[in-house]
């Protein structure tokens, strides 16, 4: 039957968990950390790295995700080295609202691609709470088969503070999965709705997954996002749900044709997609062919990525002195006291931030 999924074991009970032994020496622990520590060679990690080993990409992903200063220069000489490397894939954003089936549709089209030898990462980023600051980082259990695919890698991470629906590194360890020799990268994105500006600025191809029931053509073009799409799949089209799928392509097609021609002279498409019954996943594939076809024949593809560069450029300089500003230990000093002026209505608080802005340039200066 086509609408039948076989049965499948949940990752989270094949395997028996192991018991907790009544007693682990504290000792031992440390010695352990302090040798994983020492041991950590940069140069045989970047090696190994280029040569494919996958615990090593995991590992030198961490380091440049890492907010530890005396990581940062391993950071820097991971990336220098990796880059030469990379830029020999595709690049494919997904999103959609929470409950679209994001990590369902990326495990069905992520074994499609690796049955025809192609070999995918997903970078794959969770909302961090902003009370806790914590992410559950499930993907990986929700990509039950995927994750045990040889020709791919998971690797979730927090957003933080990042916007954009991408953690803050995100960019970087794009260049890392492309120096290991993956062709695809994947990157869902936490769903935010109209703040994917930065995830469309890091990839080739922008997917976005609707519902049907989501809204008329009118709603359509409310949506921001809608203008970067590429093609919008209409995801869970199947059973009872189909009609409704049907409907609601027709709607958004008359939506993206409202829209100007984009620069890559790509008209939008929009297809049905059931992930969960592995129906339409193909599909999906031949339109992000005929896609990068179309734009590296007419130059856009090149173009598109030196653009994308020279924007990560400006990003990088803005996150830069953004940390510096705030890791300076006098302005963090009189960053207090302004908030308190600031609560206490004593100061504005644009006169406060002029103020602080202004020493932080005297400070620049007397350097």
């Amino acid at each position: 039957m086509p609408n039948e999924k076989l049965p499948n074991k949940k990752s989270l009970h094949e395997i028996d968990g192991i018991s907790q032994p009544d007693h682990v020496n504290q000792d031992s622990i440390r010695t352990i950390q302090n040798f994983r520590r020492k041991s950590l060679n940069i140069d045989l990690l970047i090696e190994k790295l280029l040569q494919g080993d996958i615990p090593s990409l995991s590992k030198a992903i961490t380091i440049i995700e890492s907010t530890n200063p005396t990581h940062k220069e391993q950071a820097h000489k991971i990336i220098q080295t990796c880059l030469p490397h990379a830029n020999k894939s595709v690049r494919i954003g997904i999103t959609g609202v929470p409950g679209v089936g994001k990590s369902t549709f990326i495990e069905a089209f992520g074994m499609y691609l690796t049955s025809i030898g192609k070999k995918v990462a997903v970078l794959a980023v969770d909302p961090s709470s902003t009370i806790s600051k914590g992410s559950i980082l499930g993907d990986k259990t929700r990509m039950e088969d995927l994750v045990k695919n040889a020709n791919a890698f998971i690797r979730p991470s927090a957003s933080g503070e990042s916007l954009g629906g991408v953690s803050r590194k995100t960019r970087e360890s794009i260049i890392l999965c492309e120096a290991c020799g993956f062709d695809t990268i994947l990157i869902e994105t936490v769903g935010v709705g109209q703040s994917e500006t930065a995830v469309h600025s890091m990839t080739d191809f922008f997917l976005l997954l609707n519902l049907a029931g989501a809204g008329d053509e009118l709603q359509g073009i409310k949506r921001g996002i809608m203008e970067m799409a590429d093609a919008v799949i209409i995801n869970k089209a199947d059973g009872d749900n189909l009609k409704r799928a049907n409907n609601a392509k027709l709607d958004i097609n008359r939506a993206l044709h409202l829209f100007p021609l984009k620069d890559s002279k790509w008209q939008p498409k929009v297809l049905l997609a059931s992930a969960f019954y592995n129906q339409g996943i193909e599909d999906v594939w031949q339109l992000l062919e005929k896609y990068f076809s179309l734009t590296k024949e007419n130059g856009y593809f090149e173009t598109n990525r030196k653009n994308q560069n020279a924007y990560w450029l400006k990003e990088t300089v803005n996150e830069q002195l953004l940390s510096n500003f705030y890791q300076n230990q006098t302005i963090y000093d009189q960053l207090q006291n302004a908030e308190n002026a600031v609560q206490n209505n004593e100061k504005s608080p644009f006169t406060a931030a002029n103020e602080l802005l202004e020493l932080y340039n005297k400070m620049n200066k007397s350097t």
